[in-house]
């Protein structure tokens, strides 16, 4: 079976996207900023009829014809309208791909006998598209090349074996080469495709770049060129309508867990779980209100969720009443099915945790939840850093420290009244007198050499233990090079 391919060019993407929604019978050209200047991006037709080009710089656009409107580029929306019009082309074959900015590619080898023929299809494409105000043009050929070149350069369904006659009499630009060299063909008398196969081919990798050869021989289907097809989106969402508008907090539970059994369903056939849910409630006075749900970790199970909306639902305002709920996940992850063993008892121990965090998350944010998990260093200050308790799991292994037992409570370094190098007998901190009753050390640490920090400066440190004879046990250190004191942590 020979390939065919479909070459789709929308050249006046832009322009079509914004005329769609804003119609305007006038000339119309979208800007955008380009070397210090505003310049013509996409023109509608009247824009054309009136002389206008893509390029031109909009103040000479204007003094040519002073009626014209504008509008900014999106190139961001454009492509997402391009992506909207590549799942639409599904229905003509399963494999389409982009090709540029404005223009995408079928492969519709095997698939255009279910429309009837090549024919019927591009005429099928081409009624769609005009009936939804969009400008296309449309070449059918046996490989990607040829099909890119007859939608811009020509038009209509190349047979097989007419593929060298009909690209022959168009120009070589139709060979996707870039100005230059075209300028450059055209210099040396070749014009047109079928002037460049009639050279030696060794001539033209001589005197240009293989580049053309590696062209030529892609449009005539001597080299082969594949369709890179888009990875389909899959789309966490839900929506329901009412009849009537609703308010009451048991209406909007009952249909959010419709809505939530909905997407669990597709979560759990994908093999995913969401880490974050939004409920978005559309009132009938055209204002929305949501309520978004972060969770500890990726969930799927739609009885498990419904209670920790519970809060977050009855803070909406329903004003004079609801008449449409979309609720959407927005942060999934892979959760793949695990086996059910003797250790699923542990296992949910911890999703009782992480439910917990997720209750006190939607309360005071889940930024705000922290745990401790062990850093490489020596330095009593930083080994450990702070982590967001959703979004990391609890270190069952803690490194085991040589040295002396480390306090429960540890601070910034804060000086008593002492120099001397044993433990002082008696000795005041934060107000309050202090009598010593058993000293345990010291624990020399040192500073780690290549960090700055500015705490560290004073040198090593001979950490320790030290009992009062008013009950409280501080962790003490002293500074040899600086003689002092100071009290960095206290043990439970």
């Amino acid at each position: 079976m020979h390939r065919r391919i479909v070459s789709l060019w929308f050249p006046r993407l832009a322009s079509d996207r914004i005329l769609r929604i804003n119609p305007v019978e006038a000339p119309f050209a979208v800007t955008h900023h380009e070397k210090n200047m505003e310049r013509l991006y996409c023109l509608n037709s009247q824009a054309v009829q009136q002389g206008l080009v893509q390029g031109m710089g909009l103040s000479d656009a204007r003094a040519l014809c002073p009626d014209l409107r504008t509008g900014p580029a999106n190139l961001h929306a454009d492509h997402h309208f391009l992506s909207a019009l590549l799942r639409w082309a599904d229905r003509y074959c399963p494999w389409v791909g982009f090709d540029g900015n404005d223009s995408l590619l079928l492969d519709v080898t095997g698939s255009t006998h279910l429309l009837g023929g090549e024919e019927e299809m591009l005429e099928d494409i081409h009624q769609r598209l005009t009936h939804s105000r969009l400008h296309v043009r449309s070449g059918l050929a046996g490989t990607r090349g040829a099909a890119w070149a007859i939608s811009r350069y020509s038009k209509g369904i190349v047979p097989q074996d007419k593929l060298k006659i009909a690209l022959s009499p168009l120009p070589v630009a139709a060979l996707r080469l870039d100005d230059a060299t075209c300028t450059a063909l055209q210099r040396l008398g070749l014009r047109t495709i079928g002037e460049l196969m009639a050279m030696p081919r060794a001539t033209i990798s001589r005197r240009f770049s293989l580049d053309v050869v590696r062209r030529m021989d892609q449009a005539l289907g001597d080299q082969s060129e594949q369709i890179e097809p888009e990875a389909p989106k899959i789309s966490y969402a839900a929506r329901i309508t009412f009849p009537d508008p609703i308010g009451l907090y048991g209406d909007v539970i009952a249909g959010l867990e419709r809505l939530l059994n909905r997407i669990c369903n597709k979560l759990k056939r994908q093999e995913s779980g969401a880490r974050a849910l939004r409920l978005i409630c559309q009132r009938v006075d055209q204002a929305a209100v949501q309520a978004e749900l972060r969770l500890a970790r990726p969930m799927r199970e739609a009885e498990c969720i419904l209670p920790l909306f519970e809060r977050s639902v009855r803070e909406l305002d329903a004003g004079y009443g609801i008449d449409q709920l979309r609720l959407e996940a927005f942060d999934v992850e892979p959760l793949p099915l695990v086996q059910v063993d003797a250790n699923t008892a542990h296992q949910d121990s911890g999703d009782a945790l992480d439910d917990l965090i997720t209750r006190l998350g939607s309360r005071i944010g889940l930024d705000n939840i922290i745990r401790f998990l062990p850093a490489e260093s020596h330095v009593p200050e930083r080994a450990f850093v702070e982590a967001s308790a959703a979004y990391t799991s609890p270190e069952s292994k803690w490194p085991r420290n040589q040295g002396s037992q480390r306090p429960l409570r540890l601070f910034s370094p804060e000086p008593i009244n002492a120099t001397s190098r044993i433990p002082p007998r008696k000795f005041c901190w934060r107000r309050m007198h202090f009598s010593l009753v058993k000293a345990t050390g010291p624990e020399r640490i040192a500073p780690e050499w290549w960090l700055d920090d500015p705490s560290w400066r004073s040198g090593v440190r001979d950490y320790w233990h030290i009992e009062t004879k008013q009950g409280r046990r501080l962790w003490m250190f002293y500074t040899p090079r600086h003689p002092a004191w100071f009290v960095q942590g206290e043990f439970a």
